[in-house]
C-alpha cells in the first residue's frame, strides 16, 4: 500500500524520531455469515512506535475490538483478514510478520511479544486457577525465570496492578474477588512476560476512578520504558488522559485521527463532535446527552413531606473463608424523596451494591431497618413482601444475566405483568406495546431473544421489565458501566424521561462520577461501608468537605488532557 494514498486523518503514523515498534497497513476483517458477508473493518491504517499509546474510540460495532483481536490471532477462524503489512518488531529486534501465523506460531508470540487484556475478567480468568497461578502462567511457559522466583514476581506484578494485599490474593480464586480486583489481575497476568505491545480492551471499564488511576498509571509507566500501547476504550476522557494518539472509528472505518489532545478538543468530524457532546458531566445536567441540539430536559422537582425510602443505621456483615467478619455496611443512614435521584458513589468494595441489595429487601442486615412509605420493609417475612415487592424494581449492569435466554422479549417483558391478577392475554399485549414503546424500541424487537440484542437494547428491555410493574423506586446498579458513551447517553436520557413522566424515585449506583454527577439530585459517598459525606450534587462536587471525596474527584479523568 502506498501512504501517499492515504488520507492523513486516516492514518496515525509513528513520530519520526523513534521507528514503528507495529505498523499495520490497510487491514480489513470480514465474516460471513447466513445473511451474507460482514465486513467488520474496512482498510484501516496506523503506527504505534515504542513508548507510545494509541487509543482506538468510538460506539460498541464499530469494529474496535474485531481490530485488537486480529492484532492477536484471535479474531476466529471464520475471519477474512486482509492487509498490505500487520508486522511488529520484537524482543530480538527482528521484525514479526502477524499475518497468516498458525496457532502454535501465535501461542510463542501471545504473553511475550504481545500481552492481551479483555474487559470480561470473569470469563478470560481460568475459575478452577487461583489468581496466583494464572499470573505465573506466561513467565512459566515463556522460561523467564526460575521457578524459585516466580511467586515473589508474581506478588509484584499484582502489587503492580494495585491489588492490596498481594501475598494473600495470590491464593484466592476469581469467583472470590470482586470486579475490579478480577481486571487487576488480568492486568498483571497481561504484563507478567513484559510484551513489547500491550493490547488493552475496555481495562478501566468495571474499575473505579481511583483504581482506574492506578491502572493508567501502569500503561504510562509501560510506555515510559519503552513498550507500545493500544487501549481500546469507550471513555474518551481515559483517552484524553492517557494517549498520545487516538483512532476514531465508525462502522469499522477510522474517520477521524491525530494527536489525542487536538482530536478531543477541536475535532473535525460531525462524529467525534457527537461523541464528545454524550459525555455526562456537571454542563450537561438538565440537558439531553443524545440530542444535539442540547434541549432542556424535564426534571422531576423533588417532593416535600416524608421520603419514600428510609434506611436507618443499617449494618451487614459477611463471614470471611478464615472466619472472620467482615463489615461490609456500617450504621448507614439515608433517605431518598419523591421524584428524587440519590446517587451512591464509592471505590469497588465500599459497600454500595451491598446497600442495594438492603434497599431491594434481598439482603437482610445485622441491624437497623429499612422503612418504605413509612412502613417497615425489611423486617417483613417474603410472603407479606411479595405483593409490595412490585413497588422496588431494579435495573443491574448486565441484564444479559438476568434474562432467561430462552425467553423472547415479549415474553421478558410479559413476566412481571403475569403475575398482575385481572390482566387478561389481550391486556398483557397492550401494556407490552406500551412499554416497548415508551423505552423506545420497535415492536419488531418482540419475537426475538436477548443474545440478538445489542447491550443498549437489551438495557432498555430491562428498564421496560421494571417499569412493567408499575414501580415507585428503581435501584439501578451500575446500569450504564458497560455501553459505549452513545448509547449510555441514550438510556441516561430514558430514565431521566421516564422519571419526570412517571415521577419514579431513583437510588443511582456507579463508580463513574461524571454520570452519577449528571444524574443525581443528591449524592452519598461511601467509603470502606459507611457514608463519609451527602448533600446535594452541586455541592459534593464543587465543594467537598471529606478529604476521600475530594480524592475521588480528583481522580475522575477528564477531556482536558
Amino acid at each position: 500500500m502506498n501512504l501517499n494514498n492515504i488520507s492523513q486523518s486516516h492514518f496515525v503514523a509513528a513520530p519520526a524520531s523513534r521507528p514503528a515498534l507495529l505498523d499495520v497497513r490497510g487491514l480489513s476483517v470480514a465474516f460471513p455469515t447466513p445473511r451474507g458477508r460482514v465486513q467488520a473493518v474496512r482498510d484501516v491504517s496506523f503506527q504505534i512506535a515504542a513508548g507510545e499509546i494509541l487509543a482506538l474510540v468510538g460506539e460498541s460495532g464499530s469494529g474496535k475490538s474485531v481490530t485488537a483481536r486480529t492484532l492477536v490471532g484471535l479474531a476466529g477462524a471464520r475471519a477474512e483478514v486482509r492487509a498490505e503489512a500487520m508486522s511488529m518488531v520484537g524482543h530480538d529486534g527482528r521484525s514479526l510478520d502477524l499475518l497468516g501465523l498458525s496457532e502454535k506460531a501465535w501461542r510463542r508470540l501471545r504473553g511475550r511479544e504481545v500481552g492481551f487484556v479483555l474487559q470480561d475478567a470473569l470469563v478470560s480468568l481460568d475459575p478452577l486457577r487461583t489468581v496466583g497461578r494464572e499470573v505465573a502462567e506466561p513467565i512459566l511457559a515463556h522460561r523467564l525465570l526460575p521457578r524459585s522466583q516466580v511467586a515473589r514476581r508474581v506478588e509484584e506484578l499484582l502489587g503492580r496492578a494495585g491489588i492490596p494485599d498481594p501475598e494473600h490474593r495470590v491464593a484466592q480464586y476469581p469467583h472470590e474477588l470482586s470486579g475490579g480486583l478480577r481486571q487487576r489481575a488480568l492486568i498483571a497476568s497481561a504484563l507478567a512476560a513484559e510484551p513489547r505491545l500491550l493490547i488493552a480492551d475496555e481495562p478501566t471499564t468495571a474499575l473505579d476512578v481511583t483504581v482506574q488511576r492506578q491502572v493508567l498509571a501502569v500503561f504510562k509507566e509501560l510506555a515510559r520504558a519503552g513498550h507500545a500501547v493500544l487501549i481500546i476504550t469507550h471513555d474518551l476522557a481515559v483517552a484524553a488522559q492517557l494517549a498520545d494518539r487516538v483512532l476514531v472509528m465508525q462502522n469499522g472505518e477510522v474517520v477521524e485521527a491525530g494527536p489525542a489532545r487536538v482530536v478531543l478538543s477541536s475535532p473535525r468530524h460531525e462524529y467525534t463532535r457527537r461523541l464528545l457532546a454524550a459525555v455526562p458531566t456537571a454542563a450537561t445536567r438538565g440537558h439531553w446527552l443524545s440530542r444535539s441540539d442540547a434541549a432542556p430536559i424535564r426534571r422531576t422537582a423533588v417532593e416535600a413531606g416524608a421520603p419514600l425510602l428510609e434506611v436507618r443505621d443499617v449494618s451487614v456483615s459477611f463471614k470471611r473463608a478464615d472466619g472472620s467478619l467482615l463489615d461490609a455496611v456500617k450504621k448507614v443512614s439515608l433517605e431518598v424523596g419523591r421524584g428524587e435521584t440519590l446517587g451512591i458513589v464509592g471505590e469497588s468494595g465500599s459497600g454500595k451494591s451491598t446497600l442495594g441489595k438492603v434497599a431491594l429487601a434481598l439482603r437482610r442486615p445485622q441491624s437497623g431497618e429499612v422503612l418504605f412509605e413509612g412502613k417497615p420493609w425489611n423486617a417483613l417475612s417474603e410472603s407479606e413482601r411479595r405483593p409490595l415487592r412490585c413497588l422496588i424494581q431494579t435495573i443491574s449492569q448486565d441484564p444479559l444475566g438476568s434474562f432467561d435466554p430462552r425467553f423472547t422479549v415479549e415474553r421478558i417483558i410479559e413476566q412481571p405483568l403475569v403475575l398482575r391478577r385481572g390482566l387478561d392475554r389481550a391486556a398483557r399485549r397492550s401494556r407490552i406495546a406500551e412499554l416497548i414503546e415508551l423505552v423506545g424500541l420497535s415492536p419488531d424487537l418482540l419475537p426475538r431473544r436477548p443474545n440478538t440484542l445489542s447491550g443498549g437494547q437489551r438495557q432498555r428491555v430491562s428498564i421496560a421489565q421494571a417499569l412493567a410493574a408499575e414501580p415507585k423506586l428503581l435501584i439501578c446498579d451500575e446500569p450504564v458501566s458497560a455501553l459505549d458513551v452513545t448509547t449510555q447517553a441514550q438510556v441516561l436520557d430514558l430514565l431521566v424521561d421516564l422519571q419526570g413522566r412517571l415521577g419514579l424515585s431513583m437510588v443511582f449506583i456507579s463508580h463513574d462520577l461524571g454520570v452519577v454527577q449528571h444524574m443525581s439530585h443528591r449524592i452519598a459517598v461511601m467509603k470502606d461501608g459507611a457514608i463519609v459525606e451527602t448533600g446535594p450534587a452541586e455541592r459534593v462536587f464543587n465543594h467537598p468537605q471529606h478529604a476521600y471525596t475530594r480524592n475521588l474527584i480528583a481522580s475522575v479523568p477528564t477531556l482536558s488532557a
